[in-house]
């Protein structure tokens, strides 16, 4: 007899069914236009996490008040001129047979004037330093009070459009937070009442959109010193009118806690859970939870043990939007890696994902099998190789993928070896498992170039040999070990007692970081001002405390190594040179050189649809996700001659 999963058990909220357990988190994505409204690529977006099985799809905190806008391209829900958008989404999504949410939000303190084009309003004004420290206006009582009947006019937009359900942004450091916080409500007359603002919200949600699905996502915690803890947010609640409200969602964290509010890689999966258990336990309504939700058993085991009633995934679902009906009939799906990539490009516009290349362009996907099949050879099996190859084989095409290494996944594979990238490795397996199902003919500790490829007659060849660490010459470099950083990954070489790196970049903080767990004595030297300086804010949240933390890392910034002896280097530091004790070999990390000596001579055999470079091997290795999409326009690209019969001299 079958045994139905925990998570595809359907379940009851409000006036709604959900067809199951998972929810598609309201997560910011900066899809919309400039002014709020939606997009066809935001429908197309959430359409396919429909498609993809959740039962609940979420757009994301979207603000009731213009004040209240806190991204360039943040959805809007604070004029009647939004809700022909919002409608079309929803008819998108309900034709997928899931349910449509809208999180309605005010951003406070968090919202800033170079975005929103207002000075921002909070309860006190205290600034928020992370996101610019604009200062805030005090909000006085009657505005307060618009406030709340923005709230109130913003769920009925939604309700006419005919959304399903309406959840109230109560955590995260945004405007309802804001009063419920001893952090940031310092005030004296009756809003000081913590409460008193989020139950007046609620009334007015009630008011204007009766009947609607209403609930309450909000921090377990806020993770900051003199901020809402465990025991104080129960309180809270309980002063809440819960018997107003059809579910309540816990998340955790503020914007000066930001690694609560999306978690690194590092840390446990499903750590939020043993939170949400006192809610799932005392309250008579369905109590979601958030945070490292990765996995169908995690899924399972915190729903089969009580601690939530739904899970609430975002970077999951924004990885793979079949995660759910993947997790139901037990199939395969593209894991995230907790990388925060797409959480750290909110500032510049429209958010990616750095493992699936189609996120915010479902509309260009390709959803059927070529016209005309070829063959094609991948050289390189690093990330965009793999990719190219998955890629190239899922439209139908005949691949042989070629590593000179003895293992797929490049550099990749090996950074998911260090300490701060344990999730790294899914993403490495989850192609291998591809490539071997599609077909592809791996041929691994294999140099492929043109004399082994001449005879094979392969339509086009794309060269994903990734790239190599810039040519240095130290003065003095013969007097010890000398290597770019890659190298030393690449040896395996046990951790020694004492290393000195020069570079502060990303690769030299990692390597760094992971040595430094084992007991290594490191010294970095780096031109940089900063350690980790091409990786963002929330990605290096974690990283950077406990590097500055270590006794064992001694850091020269804004230095340059000028010359190298047996146990010291000079450096240059501002124009001065001083010499500094630099134990160990020395490591090079000073970014990568596409690997290209193989372009000439691959181009010399002339395939008739061309000569295809992806990855570090074409300056598009800056990232994975850079490295990702590349690859799969290259299938595109390959796939689309292929159809036209037409010759490509590339």
């Amino acid at each position: 007899m079958k045994v139905t999963a925990p998570f595809a058990e359907p379940l009851d909220m409000g006036s709604v069914r959900l067809r199951n357990r998972f929810v598609s988190a309201p997560m910011e994505r900066n899809y919309c236009e400039v002014d709020g409204t939606m997009t066809d690529e935001y429908i197309a977006y959430l359409a396919r996490r429909a498609e993809g099985g959740a039962a609940l799809i979420f757009t994301e905190a979207s603000y009731v008040r213009a004040d209240g806008k806190g991204r360039i391209r943040q959805m809007g829900v604070d004029v009647d001129e939004r809700i022909p958008g919002i409608k079309k989404m929803a008819d998108a999504i309900h034709a997928h047979g899931a349910l449509v949410g809208v999180e309605l939000n005010h951003g406070g303190r968090t919202a800033q004037g170079s975005v929103s084009g207002f000075v921002p309003v909070a309860p006190t004004p205290i600034p928020c330093l992370v996101v610019g420290g604009e200062m805030p206006e005090q909000l006085d009582a009657d505005d307060i009070e618009h406030i709340i009947e923005c709230f109130g006019e913003a769920a009925a937009r939604c309700q006419q459009a005919g959304v399903d359900v309406i959840s109230l942004h109560g955590g995260h450091g945004y405007l309802i937070h804001q009063f419920l916080s001893p952090a940031y409500n310092h005030r004296d007359d009756e809003w000081a009442d913590p409460t008193l603002f989020v139950n007046k919200v609620i009334a007015s949600v009630h008011e204007h959109a009766p009947g609607i699905t209403l609930g309450l996502r909000f921090s377990a915690f806020e993770g900051i010193a003199g901020g809402l803890d465990a025991e104080t947010t129960r309180s809270r609640i309980d002063a809440i009118d819960t018997d107003r409200l059809d579910f309540l969602d816990v998340s955790a964290g503020n914007y000066e806690a930001g690694q609560w509010i999306i978690q690194p890689g590092e840390w446990s999966r499903g750590l939020l859970a043993p939170y949400s258990e006192q809610y799932q336990r005392d309250f008579d309504i369905p109590v979601g939870v958030a945070g490292r939700i990765t996995s169908p058993e995690i899924a399972a085991q915190i729903i089969d043990s009580g601690q939530a009633n739904f899970v609430s995934m975002a970077r999951t679902l924004h990885a793979d939007p079949d995660f759910p009906n993947r997790a139901v009939d037990g199939g395969r799906y593209r894991p995230c890696i907790a990388c925060n990539y797409c959480i750290d490009s909110l500032a510049a516009g429209p958010i990616p994902c750095s493992v699936n290349p189609w996120v915010g362009r479902e509309l260009d996907q390709p959803t059927k099998p070529a016209d005309a099949t070829v063959r094609v050879a991948v050289i390189g099996a690093g990330p965009s190789g793999m990719a190219a190859a998955r890629d190239l084989a899922l439209a139908g095409h005949r691949v042989d993928l070629y590593d000179e290494r003895p293992s797929l996944g490049g550099d990749f594979a090996l950074a998911s070896k260090l300490h701060e990238y344990p999730e790294y490795g899914r993403i490495v397996d989850w192609y291998l498992v591809e490539l071997a199902e599609l077909g592809v003919q791996c041929h691994t500790s294999t140099r492929a170039d043109a004399a082994l490829l001449a005879n094979s007659d392969f339509d086009a060849i794309v060269l994903a040999a990734g790239g190599h660490g810039p040519e240095t010459d130290l003065p003095g470099a013969a007097t010890r070990t000398v290597r770019d950083i890659r190298e030393f990954l690449v040896s395996g070489d046990p951790a020694p007692s004492a290393i000195t790196i020069f570079g502060a970049d990303r690769e030299a903080a990692a390597v760094a970081d992971d040595l430094l767990q084992k007991g290594t004595q490191v010294v970095m030297i780096g031109p940089q001002e900063t350690i980790a300086h091409d990786v963002g804010r929330r990605g290096k949240i974690v990283l950077l405390p406990r590097l500055a933390a270590s006794e064992n890392l001694t850091t020269y910034l804004s230095s340059i190594v000028t010359k190298v002896d047996a146990k010291s280097v000079t450096i240059s530091t501002g124009g001065v040179l001083s010499e500094v004790d630099a134990p160990g070999e020395l490591l090079i990390s000073q970014g990568v050189e596409p690997r290209s000596e193989l372009l000439a001579e691959l181009r010399s055999l002339a395939p008739r649809l061309g000569v295809h470079t992806v990855g570090d091997a074409s300056g598009d290795g800056g990232s994975i996700h850079a490295a990702l999409v590349t690859a799969a326009d290259v299938a595109v690209t390959i796939t689309a001659a292929a159809a036209a019969r037409q010759e490509v001299h590339a």
